[in-house]
């Protein structure tokens, strides 16, 4: 199932918590070699972890973690405006409009469907919270895995050549992206919103801040 948590709600599901921090380590510093810290618990936190961002996870039947994403409003400290802006020429992406989406983890043994019901997710978040477009960086390898779910970005700009191209896209989710990336997940369209309902009820913060 999928749950919505913000970082501060991690403590009331500590073995969600850890198993996800310690499958980032396991996908970024070990699978993907990428310069990125991991502490004494075996867990790739960075600096935007400390922003109590909104993470959408995959939970598996044993409580632990499948697979997650993780967003912030780009009003707000995003990595792209601070680490990869010379991808877009230069300048920076902020708008309340626009939620930069970061560290998309598989679990290594995860099923196909995972990585859809997590961008499905990501649709009811900008349905819920008025959201038109998530920004994100992402390497080569997710061109095609963003292909077979049906959810490609526009691309806005690249460095680097092959398996090491970086590049900052754009996702907007329309209805019809919608039913084909809830198809790939195998999941209907109204257990998707219940999930989400559960987790912010039918009062909807105005701002990303309301809730951090």
């Amino acid at each position: 199932m999928i749950r919505y948590l913000y970082a501060d709600q991690l403590e009331q599901h500590p073995k969600l918590r850890d198993t996800m921090f310690r499958d980032r380590a396991d996908q970024f510093k070990t699978r993907l070699a990428w310069e990125v810290d991991v502490d004494a618990s075996g867990f790739e936190r960075d600096e935007y972890d400390d922003l109590n961002p909104l993470y959408v996870i995959w939970e598996m039947p044993d409580g632990t973690h499948g697979g997650s994403m993780r967003f912030l409003p780009t009003t707000g400290r995003t990595m792209i405006n601070e680490h990869f802006t010379e991808i877009i020429g230069g300048g920076t992406i902020t708008s309340p409009l626009i939620w930069e989406c970061t560290r998309f983890c598989l679990n290594r043994d995860a099923e196909s469907k995972v990585a859809a019901a997590l961008m499905l997710a990501g649709g009811e978040i900008m349905q819920g919270f008025g959201v038109a477009h998530f920004a994100g960086v992402f390497d080569a390898r997710m061109v095609r895995i963003y292909r077979l779910i049906g959810s490609s970005p526009e691309v806005l700009g690249s460095e680097g050549e092959g398996r090491d191209k970086i590049s900052v896209g754009l996702w907007e989710f329309t209805p019809d992206a919608q039913a084909k990336v809830a198809a790939k997940a195998g999941l209907s369209l109204a257990l998707s919103k219940l999930w989400f309902d559960r987790a912010f009820g039918s009062l909807m913060p105005s701002t990303f801040a309301q809730a951090s």
